[in-house]
């Protein structure tokens, strides 16, 4: 005969192990990456992603993934002929890969936009830059975070 704390350790050991089967697939990591592919896909189309003119600025280290500083600088003089059309951020574990969007025209000056993201887990975010020639440059850098952030699947 079972006893009663014997019966109540075993649910909720069933309970434990099944609530944590539900939260991630057994496949999470090549459906993060066919999400990144796919949101990447939807900015640039066919067009191939080069690397260079880009250059991401953000801390190797983060403590907290609620509130990450990044600055992206795009090498382009922003004349009217010549200029940086948009900077995409994209990262691969977040449950939406598309961070975040910026439209630039040539009377912005300079190609460069700082802000704060969140991340979801220690992870590499990627910087695409859209020209007005119609070619799409990129960089990335590798963000290890202490205190995730974004934990909802969307």
């Amino acid at each position: 005969m079972t006893t009663r704390r014997q019966f109540l350790i075993l649910a909720g050991g069933a309970a434990v192990s099944g609530a944590v089967e539900a939260q991630l697939p057994p496949n999470i990591e090549a459906l993060r990456k066919a999400a990144l592919a796919e949101a990447v896909r939807k900015v640039t189309g066919d067009a191939q992603v080069r690397r260079g003119k880009v250059k991401l600025d953000l801390p190797p280290l983060i403590d907290n993934g609620n509130t990450v500083p990044l600055s992206v600088d795009v090498e382009s003089p922003m004349t009217s002929a010549d200029h940086v059309r948009a900077i995409h951020v994209f990262t691969e574990k977040n449950p939406q890969p598309e961070v975040v969007s910026f439209r630039l025209g040539p009377r912005a000056g300079r190609a460069r936009v700082s802000t704060r993201i969140r991340l979801a887990d220690t992870q590499v975010v990627t910087g695409i830059a859209e020209l007005s020639d119609g070619s799409f440059w990129s960089a990335e850098a590798a963000v290890v975070v202490t205190l995730a952030a974004c934990l909802e699947e969307a």
